[in-house]
């Protein structure tokens, strides 16, 4: 993949932009099997490779420049705006609005926030795109003083973009280097936005997480599908559950057969969303929590102790209590999915009595180092 941007020196994100794309999947894949090793993989499976570019569904990028000529990208080292409007990575769908909301940015007078003056209100702009082609754009301001501006002209930025579904303002009053706050004003009738993996739809609601890359997002999720159907768990959790892409998955199509799937997560947004993709699906058997992973498990009973547990975590792995306990327990299956090698080799090396039985690398982010990688745990046979 080429890039204009990265040729000038004027973003260096994507740090692999230049190198050929089948290298860099076999670089991962390597550097997967090296952290690995000591684990003795049963089965490496082919790595599943990406589209090279627009492959995001979710553009996050820092609002900068003037209220008539804001840029839409990141800031360089003096805090300007760069503009990257025509970035590679983010989905045709995203470069096709930047143009209409550049313009909205100007109707509505949201003055850019200024990093080294610490002035202005637009701080960010969060497009994420479904695999339908549906829009959902959030602003992040300073203050709410904008919003009655952005419900005025937001006719005028729906007849521009009639593909956006949802729109909403969030407030993040601080000056630090986070992308978005806690609170949100969703400015449409529709407060989510419809995220259609294999035949699982999922609703996604403005502050959840959702997987970067929608193509291989539904390849990970069909594959852990298939790697659980032929070990039939009668129960399951599913911790760091998210909007529940996991659960929903594992749950089959039969709303009142498969394993009763419990899904856990810190995000109320994300649970909230979860829930409504749960009660769409009609699915009896699943059920989500708003909760921290770690402290559920060693809070049940052992007797509630399922089949199968499932581990999506942020980059930091599990850590030492949530390892200590499942290798402590007679849980037989468990499921991780990392995007982070390293903390999944040192997770792995506190839980001896697993095996990895079967992996693969899902290259979720072309261009960067980073890839997620699945693994199934089987426990030991007792000598």
């Amino acid at each position: 993949m080429d890039c204009a941007y990265f040729d000038a020196g004027r973003c260096l994100s994507c740090s692999l932009m230049g190198e050929t794309y089948p290298s860099q999947v076999a670089a991962k894949q390597a550097k997967a099997e090296q952290l690995l090793a000591p684990f003795g993989v049963g089965t490496w499976h082919p790595p599943v490779a990406s589209g090279e570019r627009d492959y995001r569904n979710k553009a996050k990028m820092v609002v900068g420049g003037t209220v008539d000529a804001p840029t839409i990208g990141i800031l360089d080292a003096d805090g300007h705006g760069v503009d990257l409007q025509a970035c590679g990575i983010c989905s045709p769908g995203h470069r096709a609005a930047f143009g209409p909301i550049a313009r909205f940015i100007t109707l509505a007078r949201l003055t850019p926030y200024d990093v080294p003056r610490r002035t202005g209100e637009l701080k960010h702009l969060i497009v994420t795109e479904s695999p339908d082609g549906e829009l959902m754009v959030r602003f992040v301001l300073r203050s709410t003083e904008p919003v009655a501006r952005i419900r005025k002209h937001l006719p005028t930025l729906l007849a521009e973009l009639p593909n956006t579904r949802v729109v909403s303002v969030n407030v993040l009053p601080e000056h630090k280097a986070v992308l978005e706050g806690e609170h949100e004003i969703v400015l449409t009738e529709a407060q989510t936005l419809s995220m259609r993996l294999n035949d699982v739809t999922m609703h996604l609601r403005p502050q959840s997480f959702f997987q970067t890359n929608t193509a291989i997002a539904a390849a990970l999720y069909a594959e852990a599908r298939d790697w659980i159907t032929d070990l039939a768990p009668a129960s399951a959790w599913d911790l760091y559950s998210g909007v529940g892409g996991f659960a929903l998955h594992l749950a089959g199509d039969d709303p009142d057969a498969g394993p009763a799937v419990t899904g856990i997560e810190t995000s109320v947004e994300a649970v909230a969303s979860a829930e409504l993709s749960r009660t769409d699906a009609a699915l009896h058997r699943v059920r989500f929590e708003a909760g921290d992973a770690t402290r559920f498990a060693l809070d049940a009973p052992a007797a509630e102790a399922p089949d199968l547990v499932v581990v999506n975590p942020p980059r930091r792995g599990i850590g030492a209590e949530l390892s200590a306990w499942l290798e402590a327990s007679d849980i037989r299956h468990v499921l991780y999915s990392s995007c982070n090698a390293t903390s999944l080799a040192k997770d792995l090396g506190a839980m001896p009595s697993y095996r990895p039985v079967r992996a693969r690398v899902f290259d979720m982010f072309p261009q960067t180092p980073h890839f997620e990688v699945m693994t199934l745990l089987e426990r030991r046979a007792e000598v």
